[in-house]
């Protein structure tokens, strides 16, 4: 089972640097000065920061040739943003979450020594009784993962499934999703990777990272957009 870092700002392609050159009016032949820009923490997180990046993602989508980390960091830390929730750290993580998430064998629960993938939150919160330590972190960061994920993309598939078929409603993702990155917040492999202030801004705003989530999947998400498909991720 992967550990999900924030790593999308240092895997930016060619061509997401040619976008930016574009957006941002760069001449062609001009474009290798912004890489040492872009490879200097400081400077690159102000060019992140750039509205104009965020409206042409929103404006472009289908006709894009940007990578998925490059694509999910924009947004996401644009509508975060936009929420209150400042940290580049957090939105890094997300969109993170967002890129892995977005296809179907990264989105399963394998745990090590099981055939099948754990596809329930019963199923996941069961194995933690005999989790070993490497494991147990792993589950608790993942249920609060997919809990965020479902209810931040999904939410109206949430909603529909409680009404008419008596499954969980939105208060069940956000207390599991809360509660798991809160424990995830305070193991020592958190602190080994760096995820503690992460898991603990995620615990105490889970629920304002996710209606920021719900807004962004309002502009540019259709069920299609996603590669992995849904009835796999609510089985």
């Amino acid at each position: 089972m992967r550990v999900i870092q924030p790593n999308c700002r240092v895997q930016f392609t060619a061509e997401d640097i040619s976008f930016i050159a574009s957006v941002l009016g760069a001449e062609k032949n001009n474009i290798h000065f912004l890489i040492p820009l872009l490879t200097d923490p400081e400077s690159r997180d102000l060019i992140l920061d750039d509205t104009a990046l965020y409206r042409t993602l929103l404006e472009q989508r289908r006709c894009l040739t940007v990578s998925d980390h490059f694509y999910f960091y924009v947004l996401v830390r644009h509508v975060l943003r936009e929420a209150g929730i400042a940290d580049r750290e957090v939105a890094d993580y997300v969109a993170e979450l967002l890129t892995e998430f977005s296809r179907e064998e990264r989105a399963r629960c394998v745990v090590s020594g099981q055939e099948q993938s754990l596809d329930y939150f019963f199923e996941m919160l069961a194995a933690l009784r005999t989790a070993n330590d490497y494991t147990g972190f792993c589950l608790r960061a993942h249920i609060g993962n997919r809990s965020l994920f479902l209810s931040g993309l999904f939410p109206d598939r949430i909603r529909e499934r409680a009404e008419r078929r008596g499954f969980p409603d939105l208060s069940y993702y956000e207390n599991l999703g809360r509660m798991s990155f809160r424990v995830a917040s305070g193991h020592r492999l958190a602190q080994k990777y760096d995820l503690a202030p992460i898991f603990e801004t995620l615990s105490a705003q889970f629920e304002k990272t996710r209606t920021a989530l719900n807004d962004l999947a309002s502009r540019i998400f259709s069920i299609g957009d996603i590669e992995v498909p849904v009835h796999t991720l609510f089985t």
